[in-house]
């Protein structure tokens, strides 16, 4: 055992088993933002032995205030957060092994990012994409720690699929009242609150210590927290996690444009599994006279008085607007 962790192996709990343990786990965080950056950073300190970071997005200036990893460089080469926080996170600790990965997260490829993971991370910014890892996480048998933040309030939960009750049983007693952090903001301390959660429960159950079925919420700007076990709350008919018929698995099921959190944009999903042919795209939008900037994983320019950002799943944001089907006309028009 390293020096490197030395601290670490000194508190009980963890000891040199447990670091073994880490250095043996594989731990998948959905999601490069707030939660899942500041997550990522603990956990590439701590010796975890892989980490593979799943994000659709890229570095935005106003990413900056609450997500550690990322630079104002990060935001100038408008690098997408995976790439920027697998970089980071190898010059944290080079002991390790560590995966960006630029994609969205669907019923379709969910799999293929989890399979044969230790813990699943969420950091996620919606509950569409929550549910759906939910179903793959309780479907393929692997804790999936839940966490969410807005303004100064957060909150997180475990889910030990065949043990606790899972996130589709819990949804309708959490809180849903439409705030989001465009209409109200969020602070940094909360999402540290959250992701010191997060991180120790990945902690306790990498280490064979994990209690379970504990939701913790707490309000750092109003002084206020709660933890409350949530085991009654199990549904027997809960169609997840009892008939396990996951339905966030459908594909139908899923919305193809949303509108982003903390963002005047909207995502609209191509339904073509094929990798767009980027530098053709650049060539093409370049001799209709569009001002276009590109790197190896993204197209960027302006038009209609929005700009789109095309990756090469497929996918495009539509900056400067909210409205879905104004955002699909001005998709359909550039990109086709």
């Amino acid at each position: 055992m390293t020096n490197k962790y030395s601290r670490q192996t000194l508190f009980g709990p963890i000891g040199e088993e447990g670091q073994k343990k880490f250095a043996d786990a594989h731990v998948v965080i959905i999601g490069g933002g707030a939660l899942g950056s500041s997550s990522a950073e603990m956990l590439a300190r701590s010796g975890i032995g892989k980490i593979t970071i799943v994000d659709r997005d890229y570095v935005d200036e106003s990413n900056l205030q609450r997500q550690q990893l990322y630079t104002e460089s990060d935001v100038q080469e408008k690098l997408p957060k995976a790439v920027a926080a697998e970089k980071r996170l190898r010059q944290i600790n080079s002991d390790i092994q560590v995966t960006g990965i630029v994609a969205d997260i669907t019923a379709e490829n969910i799999f293929s990012f989890i399979a044969g993971s230790s813990v699943i991370i969420d950091g996620t910014d919606n509950f569409e994409t929550r549910l759906i890892v939910n179903d793959a996480a309780v479907k393929e048998g692997i804790p999936f720690v839940f966490g969410a933040c807005v303004a100064s309030y957060g909150l997180s939960y475990t889910i030990i699929p065949g043990q606790t009750p899972c996130l589709n049983c819990l949804i309708g007693h959490l809180p849903a009242d439409g705030m989001t952090c465009d209409t109200v903001g969020v602070i940094s301390p909360i999402v540290q609150q959250v992701a010191v959660w997060q991180v120790t429960e990945v902690f306790k159950l990498l280490a064979g210590q994990h209690t379970g079925s504990v939701l913790r919420t707490a309000d750092i700007w109003k002084g206020e927290h709660s933890e409350v076990r949530v085991d009654a709350l199990k549904h027997s008919a809960c169609p997840t996690c009892a008939e396990r018929s996951y339905p966030f698995l459908s594909y139908e099921n899923q919305t193809k444009a949303a509108v982003l959190c903390g963002r005047n944009t909207v995502q609209i999903r191509s339904n073509t599994k094929k990798k767009m042919e980027l530098k053709l795209i650049y060539e093409r939008l370049g001799k209709a006279g569009v001002k276009v900037k590109g790197n190896p994983y993204l197209v960027s320019f302006e038009a209609d008085g929005c700009q789109l950002v095309l990756f090469q799943d497929g996918r495009a944001l539509v900056h400067g607007v909210k409205d879905i089907a104004r955002a699909r006309t001005i998709y359909s028009k550039w990109i086709g």
